[in-house]
């Protein structure tokens, strides 16, 4: 398409001839002529002034940069929009093979099941979802509209999916939460009998691990994103946006707001309440008890500043320790001194 109809359609506004034409999208370092990048941040200028592309999205104009630039208050999601341009979904095309759809299931208008997938008595599929190869979908469980399941997902009996959710392959909604007393010497189970919900616009990634509630719920609001391998325990309840990266685990009955940010491998324990708008750094964990909103490092976890001036202690430690090891000698020689006077 030609520059002056990307920038329109982003509506952005445009520095340059409006007559190039654009014949695809790349990074700073991979750009040929002919296709679009953008720069997020200025640390990228350098890249930017030796990159190949014919146009780059910008948030404000670059001064003697010799290609054209379209200007968007944001330009990753101006950017977002140009791989939807010249990358288009495909339309999936339904295939023929054996799959299982109970008698009492029902599926909406234009839904897709390929084959070798499992819809038990009762469930419930809205218009114009897709459930690829490998799937189980329980007993009452309800997938609203515009859904895409990947391969090999499992959705267990009772649990209910918002419209436009994306769930990929390997991941499981409603397993069985970690419950169990210890008596007599032994673990014995104790039955989860509650489900998941899940609300709208909602992504989650794969081989991730959902629990059904104990009893009642396990919530995963609106528009909330979840990276691969993520663990999320019975009864949790997170709030609407939020991001949970790769490699998190958040333990049994904890409740995160909206707005959360857990980056890699966090680890939230049991009957923790995390405030609207906290990010928590990568690795860091919580003890439990109340997060109020802040950026935190570490576990447990101090704020960004207290972290960042522990760990500059904490690489002096050896400096210090020697220094330490001196004054006692210091000191010890004086006793000495002192004594034989």
């Amino acid at each position: 398409m030609k520059i002056k109809e990307f920038s329109e359609m982003v509506k952005g506004s445009l520095l340059g001839d409006p007559d190039i034409e654009l014949t695809g999208v790349a990074g700073l370092h991979d750009a040929r002529e002919g296709e679009i990048t953008f720069l997020a941040s200025a640390r990228h200028l350098r890249d930017l002034r030796a990159s190949k592309a014919s146009a780059v999205i910008v948030r404000e104009a670059v001064e003697g940069l010799g290609i054209a630039q379209v200007l968007v208050s944001n330009p990753y999601r101006a950017f977002a929009a140009a791989i939807r341009c010249f990358h288009p979904q495909e339309a999936v095309t339904p295939q023929e093979g054996p799959s299982s759809v109970a008698a009492t299931a029902r599926l909406g208008r234009n839904v897709t099941v390929f084959p070798f997938v499992y819809i038990s008595d009762g469930a419930s599929i809205g218009d114009g979802s897709v459930v690829y190869p490998g799937s189980f979908i329980g007993r009452n469980a309800v997938i609203g509209r515009g859904c895409v399941i990947h391969p090999n997902v499992t959705i267990r009996e009772d649990c209910a999916i918002g419209d436009r959710v994306t769930i990929h392959a390997g991941t499981v909604i409603g397993s069985d939460g970690f419950g169990y007393v210890f008596d007599e010497g032994s673990h014995h189970k104790i039955p989860q009998v509650g489900r998941v919900v899940i609300g709208d616009d909602v992504e989650i990634g794969a081989n991730v691990s959902v629990d059904r509630a104990t009893l009642g719920e396990t919530v995963i609001a609106k528009g909330t994103k979840i990276d691969n391998l993520v663990q999320i325990a019975h009864n949790v309840r997170i709030g609407e946006h939020s991001i949970v990266v790769a490699q998190v685990g958040i333990s049994g009955s904890s409740e995160l707001g909206s707005h959360v940010t857990l980056a890699g491998q966090v680890g939230i324990a049991d009957h923790t309440t995390i405030e609207s708008g906290t990010i928590m750094g990568a690795r860091s964990g919580t003890m439990g008890g109340f997060i109020k909103k802040d950026v935190y490092l570490g576990a447990p976890p101090m704020p960004h500043r207290e972290f960042m001036k522990t760990q500059a202690l904490f690489m002096k430690l050896p400096e210090l320790s020697k220094k330490i090891k001196e004054l006692e000698a210091r000191l010890h020689h004086l006793e000495k001194e002192e004594h034989k006077e």
